[in-house]
């Protein structure tokens, strides 16, 4: 049970971060202040010395860069959405089924078997 309220919070988690992220440096909701018109960058900037520091975050450059995180944040709640019970299976311990081969048909030529030797074991096919 706390395998899988672990993995929906941290699914939760990957869906807020990633709709902040994606949508917060392109609005202003709630009445806050322009992405890079921001008290908490101005500050940073000047107690630094970096007065660049606030245009370059206000490009579009750093931007799209936060969006994209936040994409990729999007991405992992996805994947873990569609993996749920594998994740939760990993962390319960239980060893996760691997997909079975297929059964060979008739006559279907087989993939050669690798003898798993090191270099320095392999016979010389040479001499």
């Amino acid at each position: 049970m706390a395998a899988k309220l672990s993995v929906i919070f941290y699914i939760v988690l990957c869906l807020e971060v990633g709709i902040v992220l994606t949508l917060l440096p392109w609005y202003s909701p709630f009445g806050l202040s322009d992405w890079g018109d921001n008290f908490f960058l101005l500050y940073a900037a000047q107690k630094t010395g970096l007065q660049g520091l606030q245009h370059a975050v206000a490009s579009g450059w750093i931007r799209g860069a936060v969006t994209g995180l936040g994409l990729l944040n999007l991405g992992i709640a996805a994947w873990e959405i569609t993996h749920f019970r594998q994740t939760v299976s990993a962390l319960e311990g239980a060893p996760s089924k691997p997909p079975s081969p297929p059964s060979p048909s008739n006559n279907a030529a087989q993939p050669a078997k690798a003898d798993y030797l090191p270099d320095y074991e392999r016979r010389n096919d040479a001499g």
